[in-house]
C-alpha cells in the first residue's frame, strides 16, 4: 500500500510537470500565486506566518511526541495503538514526501517568497502533508475515543488546520496550488493506510443463518422479558483491557436499553470468567455481557453453555475472533448497542479435550502446529501496542515450524494419515486481519470444520495462498480408499484440505503446540473435538440492519 501511495504521488507529480503542464487548470496556477502576492497585507502576512509554523517540521515533531507521550502516560490503560497510529502516520507521510521530492523536480512559484526556500522540490507541500497527517490524525482519535457534544467541534477545528497551513503556504509564495493539493492527499493516504492496519474494525459477514437447522433458530421460546428489565444483568469484564470510562459508557448503554443497575464482575488470573458466569446464573441473571478478549469470551461461553441465558459479546481484546465472525462492531459500545438492539440466536460450541488439557468448550477455533506456535511467540507487549498485526509479525518467525504427522478420525470413519504444517478445528471461518481460512464454516450449522495445511516449497505456499484467498472451500469426508507413502502417510499432494465433521480425533506422532480461541495451551499429542449444537445463546444484530 505504501509503495502504491508513493508511486501514485510521484506519477501525478511527473504528469503535472511534464505532459499536463500546459493543460488548464495547471496553466492558471501562476495567476493564482500572483493574485495572492498582490493582496498581501501586514496582518495577513502575520497570520500566514503563524499558520505556516503549525506545519513546520519542528512543530510537527514536537506535537507528535507530546501527544504520543500523553496517550501513553495520562490514561490508566496506555493507548498504545492510538499512539503508534499517529506516530507511524506522520513518519510515513515524511518518508513518502522525501521519495517524491527526489523523483519530481518542480521549481517554486516565480513570486516574492516570504520564507527561505528549502532545498526540496516545490511538489508536494511538506508543511501541508505533515499537518494533514498530524491534525487530521488527532481528529480521528477525538472522534473515535472522546465522548461529548463538543468532540465534533474539536475534530472540525483540527481538520481545518491543514487547510489553513496549505492556504498560508500559497499566500507566502512557497507552493503552487497543486503542490498543496498533493500534500493534503499524501497526508490523507498515510492516515488511511495506517488507520486501516491499526484502527479500522474488520467485521465479517459470516452472520449466523436463520434457515434450516435446529441450532440456527431464534430463541423465541424464551419467556418474554428475559432479556429486558425483569432480571439481573451481569457484566463480566477483564479489568486489564477495560478502564473506568469504558465501564461508564457500557453502563449508560445498558440503562438506555432498560437494563437497570447492572452488576459488574471482574475476572482474575485464577478465574478468567467461568466462576463469575456461574455465579451470575445462580443469582438469576437474565442477560450476561462479556467484555474482554478471546480467552474471557471463551471462559464465559463455556460456563453459559446450555443455560439459555443470553450472552452479549463486547470485544475488548486483540483478536476478537468470535465478534469478528458474528459481524459485530469491534468498538465496545457499538458492539453492545448492536447486540441489545438485536435478538437472541442459538450458536454451536465445540467441546474439546486432550492430553494434559482439561475438557472445555470453545466458540471460535482450536488448532495445532503453525498457528499455535505463532500464538506462543507473540509478545504480549506487541499485542498491546499493535493489536492483531502482532500475530502477523510472529507468524514470519514461525514459518519454519517443522511439519507434523497426524492421524485423523472423523465421525467414527476409518482413520487416515496426513503430514501438515497446521491443523485447525473451527466453528467459524475468519481469523485476525479479516483473513478467511474456512469459507464454509458457520457457527450455527451443527457442524465443525477442519483445515489441514501442508504446503511444500514456494509453489505449495503459493497454491495454498491462492486457495485461501479465493475462498473456495471443498469440505468433504475422507475417502476410505487411500494411497500410503513409505512413511505411512496418505498421498494427497494438496497444500490445503477441508473437511466437515461432528466429532474429530486427532493424534500427533510427537507433542505439538496447541491453542484454543487464540490462547496457547500446553503442548500435547492428542485433540478430540465434538460439536455441541445450539449450546450458546447470543444476542446478535438483526440481519436487516
Amino acid at each position: 500500500m505504501t509503495a502504491c501511495q508513493a508511486a501514485s504521488m510521484v506519477g501525478f507529480g511527473l504528469l503535472i510537470t511534464g505532459p499536463a503542464r500546459g493543460w488548464w487548470p495547471l496553466t492558471a496556477e501562476d495567476t493564482v500565486n500572483e493574485r495572492l502576492e498582490q493582496v498581501r497585507t501586514g496582518t495577513l502576512t502575520t497570520v500566514s506566518s503563524i499558520a505556516s509554523e503549525a506545519g513546520n517540521t519542528l512543530t510537527i515533531v514536537a506535537l507528535t511526541l507530546l501527544t504520543c507521550l500523553g496517550l501513553l502516560l495520562i490514561p490508566r490503560l496506555p493507548m498504545w495503538r492510538q499512539a503508534i497510529f499517529l506516530s507511524v502516520a506522520v513518519s510515513l507521510q515524511s518518508l513518502v514526501f522525501l521519495a517524491i521530492t527526489e523523483s519530481v523536480d518542480r521549481h517554486r512559484p516565480d513570486v516574492d517568497r516570504l520564507d527561505a526556500s528549502p532545498p526540496t522540490s516545490s511538489y508536494t507541500s511538506g508543511h501541508t502533508g505533515a499537518a494533514t497527517a498530524l491534525y487530521a490524525g488527532l481528529a480521528v482519535l477525538v472522534l473515535s475515543r472522546v465522548r461529548g457534544p463538543w468532540r465534533r467541534v474539536v475534530a472540525g477545528l483540527l481538520l481545518l488546520l491543514p487547510l489553513l497551513v496549505g492556504a498560508a503556504r500559497l499566500y507566502r509564495g512557497m507552493h503552487h496550488p497543486t503542490d498543496v493539493l498533493g500534500g493534503l492527499v499524501n497526508g490523507g493516504l498515510s492516515l488511511l493506510i495506517v488507520g486501516r492496519a491499526l484502527l479500522v474494525d474488520r467485521s465479517v459477514t459470516a452472520v449466523p443463518s436463520t434457515g434450516g437447522t435446529p441450532s440456527a433458530r431464534t430463541v423465541a421460546e424464551r419467556p418474554t422479558g428475559t432479556t429486558g428489565t425483569t432480571g439481573t444483568t451481569a457484566v463480566i469484564l477483564n479489568p486489564t483491557v477495560t478502564d473506568e470510562s469504558q465501564r461508564h459508557e457500557l453502563r449508560q448503554t445498558l440503562e438506555r436499553h432498560g437494563h437497570r443497575d447492572p452488576v459488574f464482575l471482574e475476572t482474575t488470573a485464577d478465574d478468567p470468567g467461568a466462576g463469575q458466569s456461574a455465579r451470575a446464573v445462580r443469582e438469576g441473571a437474565t442477560l450476561v455481557v462479556v467484555c474482554g478478549g478471546d480467552g474471557t469470551v471463551r471462559a464465559v461461553a463455556d460456563a453459559l453453555a446450555d443455560s439459555g441465558v443470553p450472552l452479549a459479546v463486547v470485544p475488548c481484546g486483540t483478536g476478537n475472533l468470535l465478534a469478528r465472525n458474528l459481524g459485530l462492531p469491534l468498538s465496545p459500545v457499538a458492539a453492545l448497542e448492536a447486540a441489545l438492539g438485536g435478538a437472541p440466536h442459538r450458536l454451536d460450541l465445540a467441546g474439546i479435550e486432550g492430553d494434559g488439557m482439561p475438557a472445555t468448550r470453545f466458540a471460535a477455533m482450536a488448532g495445532a502446529g503453525l498457528d499455535a506456535a505463532m500464538m506462543e511467540h507473540t509478545d504480549p507487549r506487541a499485542k498491546a501496542a499493535l493489536g492483531w498485526p502482532a500475530y502477523a509479525l510472529a507468524g514470519f518467525a514461525t514459518l519454519r515450524t517443522p511439519r507434523m504427522r497426524v492421524t485423523i478420525r472423523l465421525d467414527g470413519s476409518p482413520e487416515f494419515r496426513r503430514t501438515a504444517r497446521m491443523v485447525l478445528v473451527a466453528n467459524v471461518g475468519t481469523v485476525q486481519g479479516g483473513v478467511t481460512l474456512l469459507p464454509d464454516a458457520r457457527p450455527d450449522d451443527g457442524l465443525l470444520d477442519l483445515l489441514v495445511l501442508d504446503p511444500r516449497g514456494p509453489g505449495g505456499w503459493l497454491r495454498a495462498l491462492r486457495t485461501l484467498l479465493r475462498g473456495r472451500a471443498t469440505p468433504r469426508r475422507p475417502s476410505p480408499v487411500r494411497a500410503l507413502t513409505a512413511d505411512g502417510d496418505d498421498h494427497h499432494g494438496l497444500p490445503v484440505e477441508f473437511f466437515t465433521f461432528r466429532r474429530a480425533e486427532l493424534t500427533f506422532d510427537a507433542p505439538q503446540s496447541r491453542e484454543l480461541d487464540g490462547d496457547p495451551v500446553s503442548p500435547g499429542r492428542r485433540l478430540t473435538a465434538e460439536v455441541r449444537p445450539g449450546a450458546l445463546t447470543v444476542l446478535l444484530p438483526s440481519q436487516e440492519k
